[in-house]
């Protein structure tokens, strides 16, 4: 049976050396669980804890 890796790894990306974050932790549930992203703001499916994006309107 072959091994499947960890689906998390898609939410990391390097830059310059450094492993950085795609998307944020949940503050209500701590680190490990992140939250999704839905276009105009972040979502937790753990909690339902909802954070809106900034908009960048001029």
């Amino acid at each position: 049976m072959k091994h499947k890796p960890s689906s998390k790894w898609k939410f990391y990306v390097i830059e310059d050396g450094q492993l950085k974050r795609t998307r944020p932790f949940c503050p209500r549930c701590g680190p490990g669980v992140f939250m999704a992203d839905h276009g105009d703001r972040y979502y937790c499916g753990r909690c339902g804890y909802t954070v809106k994006k900034e908009s960048k309107e001029q």
